[in-house]
């Protein structure tokens, strides 16, 4: 099995576009180290620290819904919901190599992995 370097996401709420189309559906890429330490140099991120996640994300999300490029302003206008759903995600695909997570059944102990379903769904 090849190792998978793209994962797929549906946001909780979604991106609306200018045109008011709702965009739920994203790939988000493994971060690699360029794109944790690149950004480091960006001035915004210089004057606020908490905008790292806004370059980081333009830089790892390949693609949400019809929208031809994402870019920072994209991200600055997530809902709050989605880029909490966005930071676990990322979080889950860099630390652990999958968009799943591991659990136990707590009557038979029988392991296995589910996909987690954003907060409040």
């Amino acid at each position: 099995m090849p190792f998978q370097t793209e994962f797929e996401f549906t946001l909780p709420k979604g991106y609306v576009d200018e045109d008011g189309n709702l965009n739920k559906k994203g790939i988000m890429r493994l971060a690699t180290a360029a794109d944790e330490i690149l950004p480091m140099k960006d001035p915004r991120v210089q004057s606020n620290p908490a905008y790292l996640t806004v370059i980081l994300f333009s830089r790892v999300i390949t693609k949400l819904g019809n929208l031809q490029s994402i870019n920072p302003k994209v991200i600055e206008n997530l809902f709050a919901s989605d880029l909490s759903y966005l930071q676990e995600f990322y979080r889950r695909i860099n630390e652990n190599g999958s968009s799943k997570i591991k659990a136990t059944c707590p009557k038979c102990e029988h392991e296995f992995e589910a996909e987690a379903e954003p907060m409040g769904e």
